[in-house]
């Protein structure tokens, strides 16, 4: 981390930019989600798509090309990429820009990176529609078997190298759905276990302690369980350290629809933090949202209808200058609280979903000057 300032800026990264065989055996040879980004359309008057990359539609698991990232990202004052990574029972999915992209690059001693388990159901809404329900293709929950397997993958592939990203001095994991990751160890008690199992091997592998941090959305009472419901109750049990968040979209509803303003959304959000930091008895960590508009994910066949994910109400007027906005009311928040002074942000490249620091054609690099203007090193 940057050792020359009070703040840590983290930005989730979205891997499905780059090959990965389960994807071309639903999508076909050499797929990625670039494909949806080229086929988006304007969905009503006045929307702006198809959003193009200033730097064309790159290939994240070459080495040079995530340097590139890499040397954007810490000119824009950025110290982590936070990876969503997905485990499922049969194995790994979308590892190959952390793997070989990240972990490749020359440059990576440059800025930190930590992993962000998004351990959700992966349905196939590469498109969604709105008249057929999703396939689910990888159930997001795992047992106690594949957890212990995932615990040595962690330990040795990851934790170990010199640029995985420690909050106080402690190794950064967050994950993203509580529920599903209790459900699949059988209960809060499995859970419990699987934690302590992963913290002992941290441990014994000489590299320490473990920051966990829990993305609290949408957690949901445990159905016959006599354990605790609340979340406080759950994290306390689970012996998480943080609490966070990974798109405002989780915490408020936009009023509009097909368009919400950026600006309203934004109050929202920063009203949550102060909410949160509240109700929850561990540290909160803000996050700043770039932009929302997922339409790219919808069948561009059908109308865009108010009809739940995919089809959300899109965020307009996200410039850079009501970005700016944003982060200076992060940073005020950061000073207002106690440690740490972490800001995460979504997200690097979710292009699919509106949501990206990369430069496109229309504000070029806005966005990451923004984070300078208001994070200098």
């Amino acid at each position: 981390m940057s050792q020359s300032r009070d703040y840590q800026i983290a930005v989730y990264y979205f891997p499905n930019f780059h090959v990965d065989p389960r994807n071309e055996l639903v999508h076909g040879r050499g797929w990625t989600e670039w494909e949806l980004v080229k086929a988006a359309r304007p969905r009503f008057p006045g929307h702006r798509q198809p959003k193009v990359p200033l730097w064309g539609y790159q290939d994240e698991s070459n080495p040079r090309v995530f340097a590139g990232k890499i040397d954007a990202a810490v000119g824009a004052g950025i110290d982590c990429f936070l990876f969503d990574w997905y485990a499922y029972e049969d194995g790994l999915f979308l590892q190959g820009a952390l793997e070989r992209g990240y972990l490749g690059a020359a440059n990576n001693s440059r800025i930190k990176f930590a992993l962000m388990w998004a351990n959700h159901d992966w349905l196939n809404l590469h498109p969604g529609s709105r008249t057929a329900s999703p396939r689910l293709l990888y159930p997001g929950a795992v047992g106690p078997q594949t957890f212990t397997k995932l615990a040595a993958y962690l330990t040795d592939k990851y934790f170990g190298h010199p640029s995985y990203w420690k909050l106080d001095g402690r190794l950064f994991l967050s994950i993203y759905e509580l529920n599903t990751f209790i459900r699949g160890l059988g209960g809060l008690g499995g859970a419990q276990e699987a934690l302590e199992y992963l913290r002992d091997k941290v441990r014994a592998a000489g590299l320490g302690e473990l920051h966990l941090n829990a993305i609290a959305w949408g957690v949901r009472p445990l159905p016959g369980q006599p354990e605790p419901a609340d979340v406080n109750s759950l994290l306390e049990r689970l012996k998480f350290n943080s609490v966070g968040s990974y798109v405002w979209l989780h915490h408020v509803r936009p009023a509009g629809f097909p368009a919400s303003d950026y600006r309203e959304v934004a109050e929202q959000a920063r009203d949550h933090w102060h909410r949160a930091r509240r109700e929850y008895r561990i540290p909160y960590v803000p996050n700043v949202t770039v932009g929302w508009d997922p339409s790219p994910r919808t069948d561009q066949s059908e109308g865009y209808a108010d009809a739940g994910y995919p089809f959300s109400p899109i965020l307009v007027r996200n410039t850079p200058e009501m970005f700016v906005r944003s982060l200076r009311e992060a940073r005020q928040f950061l000073d207002e609280g106690p440690a740490p002074r972490v800001l995460t942000i979504n997200a690097w490249n979710e292009w699919t979903e509106g949501s990206y620091l990369e430069p496109d054609t229309q504000y070029r690099t806005g966005h990451l000057e923004a984070i300078q203007q208001v994070f200098p090193r």
